[in-house]
C-alpha cells in the first residue's frame, strides 16, 4: 500500500476522533461566545438571540459535538434532575402537575423524578436532606402543601439546589415563586351557588395543614357575605383532599333533618366532591335536584362523572409547566407568576329545590 492510500485509510478514522475530541470550549472558541452561551444553546434557553442560537448550533452540528450528560453533571456540580416532591392526596393533582413539567422538559437534558411523601412522618426532614443530598438535584418543585414547609425550603438552600413553590399565598422571591389565587376560585364558587338562591350551604374543606384549605374556606366565606349569607360553622367539616374523606363528609351532613340538612356542598377539591356525589346516590338523594354539588381544580374526573361536577378550574398542568420553565430557562422573572382560577359550570348545580 502506497503512502498516499495509506493516508486516506486513515483519514475518516482520524476525522472521528477529532469529532470525539470536540469540547464545549472547542465549540464556544469557534463561536465566538462564553461556554455559558454554549450550555444555554444546549438547553435551550430563551436568553440567547435567535442569530447567535443559529450560529452555535451550526457549529455544533458541523463538529458532530454530542455533550455527555455525565460531565456535564461534573461540570456544573450537579446533575440534570428535576424533583416533584409532593405530599398532595389527590393522584390526579399530581399527574396534571408532572404533565405540566414534562411539556417543559421535552427536548432538553432535564428529566424528571418524582417524589412522594409525608408531611407528618417525625422523619420527613431527615428523610428529604438524605434524598436531595444523594441526588444532587438540579432544582426541585414544591406543590402544596410541602410548599408551605420553610424548612424544607431552607435544607434546599443550604445544598444550593434552587426550587420553586407554589402556594395560595407568596411565600418566597419572585423567581422562586407562583402564586395560586384560590381564594378568588372559591368566592366564585359562593356566588354561583349563591345566585342559584341556596342558603344552607355547607363546606368539605381541606385538611387544616394546607394553606389552600384555609384560603378556599375564606374566599368561600367572603363570596357569600357579598349576598348577605353566612357560612354556619355547623356545615363546615374537615375531609383530607380524598374521595373516601368526601363521602364521609357528605354522608354525616345528609344525615341531618331537612330543616337543617344542607341544599348544596361545596368541596375543597374534586376529589371529595365526587366522594360527596357517591353519598348523596346512597342516601338517595339526587344531584342536583336536591343537593348542588361545586368541586375545586376542574382535574379530568369532574368532566366524566355523571352528573359532570361544576367545579373552579385550576390550570394545574399549565402552573407545573411555568413552574419547570423558572428552573430550567433562567428566565430572572422579577414579576410574580400567578394563576387565577375560573368557575365551570356543569350539570352537578341546580336553583335551590322547591319545597
Amino acid at each position: 500500500m502506497t503512502k498516499d492510500r495509506e493516508a486516506r485509510a486513515t483519514r475518516p478514522r482520524q476525522r472521528t476522533r477529532d469529532k470525539a475530541k470536540v469540547t464545549i470550549n472547542d465549540i464556544a472558541r469557534l463561536a465566538n461566545v462564553s461556554k455559558k452561551t454554549v450550555s444555554r444553546v444546549i438547553n435551550d434557553s430563551p436568553l440567547v438571540r435567535d442569530e447567535t442560537r443559529q450560529k452555535v448550533k451550526l457549529i455544533i452540528s458541523e463538529h458532530g459535538f454530542a455533550p455527555d450528560p455525565q460531565a456535564r453533571a461534573l461540570a456544573f456540580r450537579r446533575s440534570f434532575l428535576i424533583a416533584l416532591i409532593y405530599d398532595n392526596p389527590s393522584p390526579q393533582y399530581v399527574v396534571n402537575m408532572q404533565r405540566g413539567i414534562l411539556d417543559t422538559l421535552e427536548g432538553t437534558s432535564f428529566q424528571l423524578i418524582v417524589r412522594p411523601c409525608d408531611r407528618s412522618d417525625p422523619q420527613f426532614l431527615t428523610n428529604m436532606r438524605s434524598f436531595i443530598e444523594q441526588q444532587n438535584l438540579f432544582g426541585a418543585i414544591l406543590p402544596p402543601s410541602v410548599s408551605e414547609d420553610q424548612a424544607l425550603a431552607d435544607i434546599l438552600t443550604s445544598a444550593g439546589c434552587p426550587y420553586v413553590r407554589i402556594a395560595s399565598v407568596v411565600l418566597d422571591e419572585p423567581g422562586s415563586m407562583i402564586k395560586t389565587h384560590d381564594s378568588a376560585g372559591a368566592a366564585a364558587a359562593a356566588r354561583h351557588i349563591a345566585t342559584l338562591g341556596h342558603k344552607r350551604i355547607a363546606h368539605i374543606r381541606g385538611p387544616s395543614t394546607f394553606r389552600s384549605s384555609h384560603e378556599r374556606l375564606r374566599g368561600f366565606e367572603e363570596g357569600l357575605a357579598e349576598f348577605g349569607l353566612k357560612l354556619d360553622p355547623k356545615l363546615v367539616l374537615e375531609g383530607g383532599y380524598t374521595f373516601e374523606s368526601g363521602m364521609a363528609c357528605a354522608q354525616q351532613l345528609l344525615e341531618r333533618p331537612p330543616g337543617a340538612r344542607p341544599t348544596a356542598v361545596f368541596a375543597g377539591n374534586d376529589e371529595m366532591a365526587v366522594g360527596a356525589t357517591q353519598a348523596a346516590r346512597r342516601a338517595g338523594f339526587g344531584v342536583p335536584e336536591d343537593l348542588s354539588i361545586v368541586g375545586f381544580d376542574d382535574t379530568p374526573m369532574a368532566s366524566r362523572i355523571w352528573p359532570p361536577l361544576t367545579t373552579v378550574r385550576l390550570p394545574i398542568r399549565d402552573m407545573g409547566k411555568a413552574a419547570a420553565a423558572l428552573l430550567v430557562h433562567e428566565h430572572g422573572e422579577s414579576n410574580l407568576v400567578t394563576f387565577t382560577p375560573e368557575i365551570i359550570v356543569r350539570q352537578s348545580t341546580a336553583p335551590v329545590p322547591r319545597k
